[in-house]
C-alpha cells in the first residue's frame, strides 16, 4: 500500500533545510568537534607517511615479492584516499567554526 500524497511523511526527494531533523535522532545531537580534529590531525600525517612508505615499497619490490605489487599499491591507494579523507575533514571543520563564530 502506497502512503497518501499528504501523509506527514518526509519524502525523499522533498527538498529540506540544512537544520531539518530527518529521523529519530536526539535534538542535541552533536559530534564531538575537538576529537575529530585531533583525529584528523593525527590521521594526516600518519596516513600520508603510509601512503608514501607502501607507495615506495611497491616501486622498489621484485616480480616474485610478498606481498606483492599491487597489494602494496592497493594498500598505498586506501592510505591516500584515508589522507584526503581527513584533509577534507579539516576543511569542514574550518569552515564550521568560522560559520559559528559569525554568528549563523
Amino acid at each position: 500500500m502506497s502512503q497518501p500524497p499528504h501523509s506527514g511523511r518526509h519524502r525523499r526527494d522533498a527538498p529540506r533545510s540544512r537544520g531539518a531533523r530527518a529521523g529519530t535522532e536526539p535534538v542535541t545531537a552533536r559530534s564531538d568537534l575537538r576529537l575529530r580534529t585531533l583525529l584528523s590531525s593525527v590521521g594526516i600525517p600518519v596516513f600520508a607517511a603510509a601512503t608514501a612508505l607502501l607507495a615506495w615499497w611497491a616501486a622498489s619490490s621484485g616480480p616474485h615479492s610478498s606481498p606483492s605489487d599491487r597489494v602494496l599499491s592497493v594498500l598505498a591507494a586506501l592510505c591516500g584516499v584515508l589522507t584526503l579523507a581527513a584533509v577534507v575533514d579539516l576543511l569542514v571543520l574550518r569552515r564550521r567554526r568560522r560559520q559559528e563564530r559569525a554568528g549563523r
